[in-house]
């Protein structure tokens, strides 16, 4: 029994010794030395980890039904270890070039990329609660890493403060789930529910669940935290936030609400009906007045986690699958966008104005191109594959009768194409004040090249998007 439980997990197995291995290693084997070898090599071994769960088949459960490796933790895992190593690769040369790659880092991403694989997998209250906290802790210390920053330390203190509070939530709501369940594994408190319906005690407690949830993905009115720390952090920490941790966390909720609460729909739709347009129109309109390109993106996350909220408020297979869609391509843009947010340079020093990409159509024409794309993207307007993202869950929450969240998700996301074609126009109209000075490394202009094209040409109809609606489809399965 143990053998099998350890054979399904085996992936995080192997994480959480690589990353135990490489901090003795650096330890004691000279610490300076290992920062940029020991940053590839935990590229590498999140890549080869997404290879070999891509290629998984079958369900399987493992420790008495606390971890759960079926299809929907494959796909959420590949996307959260691919996007990870793509980061971290990216992470390297800016990292170097401002004095901040230390050894640590890459193994703190270690640390919170095997948090976020636990979650995805987890059967149970308890094993939630752990990769939640593996990766939230983890998280933090990124956030505050460069020490000597006071932006950084506040970004840290905040996230950990306001961590604390929904945590405290997330327990509370989990505490309450069991007392009227009596059961912590999602299938035992799924019979319970079908058996019996759901009680007003387990009403508050999942409830409370969502609210702990709804931080970890930065959906409104959970969501304070968000600009404050994608500003102050370190850009490459900020990439790192905006695109794995999303989806893990994305993932987990669908995970809750469909594998504990799968017949109580009626009862959480309403709950998540609200995060989802609170969260579109705030994300929508309160970025209208940023000029900080890293916290116009902390705005655009929040409004993109309210679109995918739209899919799991559908509460049917065909939302979990739509949900999966948008995550990957959300994941894929972001990616873009950041190779080319963590070279903008004036002068050897950072620079994250909107403004200062004024003109970059005259200095650097290809990556103007290119930035521009998954800016329209990001926007959602066809037929560039960020559109797909938005017309699948909107399908699905009409399928599921939900016309009016769909039609408010339209018209916010009308209201975000503003602010993102905004950024469009200064990039290719406005004259620029002083080119930007940074080079970008050829992993960079890849990162934004392969982005760029896959969101330009992925809706042809011989790619179909790559094959991913068919991968998320049969991953969705697997939750029913």
């Amino acid at each position: 029994m143990i053998t099998a439980d350890l054979s399904t997990a085996l992936p995080e197995l192997i994480l959480a010794v690589y990353a135990m291995l490489a901090l003795l290693v650096v330890t004691y084997g000279g610490q300076d030395r290992w920062a940029s070898p020991l940053t590839w090599a935990t590229a590498l071994v999140f890549a080869l980890l997404g290879l070999e769960v891509s290629l998984g088949s079958g369900a399987e459960t493992a420790f008495h039904g606390a971890f759960i490796a079926d299809g929907f933790a494959r796909f959420a895992k590949t996307v959260i270890l691919f996007g990870s190593a793509v980061m971290l690769l990216l992470s390297e040369d800016y990292m170097r070039r401002h004095g901040q790659l230390k050894y640590e880092f890459p193994i703190l991403v270690a640390m919170a990329v095997l948090g976020m694989m636990v979650m995805v997998s987890a059967g149970d209250l308890m094993s939630l609660y752990m990769g939640l906290e593996l990766q939230s802790l983890a998280l933090y210390v990124v956030a505050a890493f460069r020490r000597d920053s006071i932006r950084s330390t506040e970004a840290g203190l905040k996230y950990f403060v306001l961590g604390a509070l929904s945590s405290g939530l997330l327990l509370y709501g989990a505490s309450l789930v069991y007392g009227y369940s009596g059961a912590t594994e999602f299938k035992a408190i799924a019979e319970v529910v079908h058996a019996e319906g759901v009680s007003l005690g387990m009403l508050f407690g999942m409830a409370f669940l969502c609210a702990g949830l709804a931080f970890k993905v930065s959906a409104a009115p959970f969501h304070m935290w968000t600009p404050d720390v994608y500003e102050g952090s370190p850009t490459p920490v900020t990439a790192f936030f905006a695109t794995a941790p999303k989806a893990a966390a994305a993932a987990l909720f669908v995970r809750v609400l469909y594998g504990a609460f799968g017949d109580a729909v009626a009862d959480w739709q309403q709950i998540i009906a609200f995060l989802a347009i609170a969260s579109m129109f705030l994300g929508s309109i309160a970025a209208i007045g940023q000029t900080n390109l890293k916290r116009l993106l902390a705005y655009s996350s929040i409004g993109h986690m309210g679109f995918a909220l739209v899919g799991l408020a559908a509460g049917t297979a065909q939302g979990a699958t739509a949900v999966l869609v948008y995550l990957a391509i959300y994941v894929t843009m972001n990616v873009g966008v950041f190779a080319f947010v963590m070279c903008m340079e004036r002068d050897g020093a950072p620079v994250t104005s909107i403004h200062d990409l004024a003109g970059l159509w005259k200095s650097q024409p290809r990556r103007a191109a290119a930035l521009g794309a998954l800016f329209f993207s990001l926007a959602g307007i066809p037929p560039l594959v960020g559109f797909f993202g938005k017309w699948y869950v909107f399908v699905a929450a009409v399928e599921a009768g939900l016309v009016p969240l769909a039609v408010a998700g339209a018209v916010a996301s009308v209201i975000g194409a503003f602010y993102y074609l905004r950024v469009v126009k200064i990039i290719f109209l406005d004259e620029p004040s002083a080119a930007l000075t940074g080079s970008m490394p050829v992993t960079h202009n890849l990162a934004l090249a392969a982005s760029a094209l896959v969101m330009g040409l992925a809706w042809l109809p011989g790619v179909n998007l790559l094959g991913v609606p068919e991968l998320a489809k049969a991953a969705a399965a697997g939750l029913f």
